[in-house]
């Protein structure tokens, strides 16, 4: 009960940020008598996202799993470069320059070429996100393999043991905080791409009842899909946290 009432405390500030804001909202629109299509009320979004005049379900199912698909392929794909340019100097400064290059194309011109190369659906999607997301992996995971203390390297040297089991027995476990610090970064990240693939071309997701939504002047529609956006990104980053606690508890100090 003392561990619940801790956690408890601690959330306790983000609960009153939330709360007071709502309250602010709906003071806003109720004093000053916003309209509704400019800016509604808490109340009628509440009521948009669980009405029945579209399948929330359906999107809410098809945008979650285009993030949780394009995380998978970032957190990935991001490690694995990152190990490579730790791994080996040469290959290091030949993949930076390059994924620098891939990194600073902007994601929205680049979002038509994925629908062009993979056809519509929900793989573009996942692309987009991973494109986005997958950068601050590769180089946290390349710091934390490379940022390491001389002596625990030549402990593994004076022990005779192979570069690969250094990797694997004192590197990797060094790099676990810097891995799990991008991993919150992307998970927002990822989210962002997918509603980007949703915005360019798609006919289910989140992102296309936001488009829909505004050419019919619905906005607690699109404010009721911006909002399940949010949980989605809140859920898929509170996991990476709560795996953090779990499968590396000892990290969680160092990464604060």
């Amino acid at each position: 009960m003392k561990k619940l009432g801790r956690k408890f405390l601690e959330t306790l500030p983000a609960i009153l940020l939330f709360a007071g804001l709502i309250v602010v909202w709906e003071l806003a629109t109720t004093v000053f008598g916003v309209r509704e299509y400019l800016l509604p009320g808490p109340a009628t979004v509440l009521e948009a996202m669980f009405s029945g005049e579209i399948n929330w379900a359906g999107h809410i199912w098809v945008t979650g799993l285009a993030i949780f698909g394009a995380f998978i392929i970032a957190a990935v794909s991001g490690v694995l470069l990152g190990t490579l340019i730790a791994w080996s100097s040469v290959l290091g400064r030949a993949l930076m320059p390059f994924l620098v290059f891939v990194n600073t194309l902007p994601k929205v011109a680049v979002a038509p070429l994925f629908l062009l190369w993979l056809g519509y659906g929900i793989v573009p999607n996942m692309m987009i996100g991973a494109l986005i997301g997958f950068f601050p992996v590769v180089i946290n995971t390349a710091v934390g393999l490379s940022q390491i203390d001389d002596d625990m390297v030549d402990l593994g040297r004076v022990f005779n043991a192979p570069k690969w089991k250094v990797f694997a027995k004192i590197r990797i476990p060094n790099a676990y905080p810097y891995i799990l610090s991008a991993l919150k970064v992307t998970a927002t990240a990822a989210v962002v791409g997918a509603i980007v693939g949703e915005f360019v071309a798609s006919q289910n997701g989140l992102g296309y009842v936001i488009i829909t939504s505004q050419s019919s002047m619905n906005t607690p529609l699109a404010f009721g899909a911006l909002i399940w956006i949010s949980i989605l990104g809140l859920v898929l980053f509170g996991a990476v946290a709560v795996l953090s606690r779990v499968l590396a508890p000892w990290a969680e100090g160092r990464e604060q």
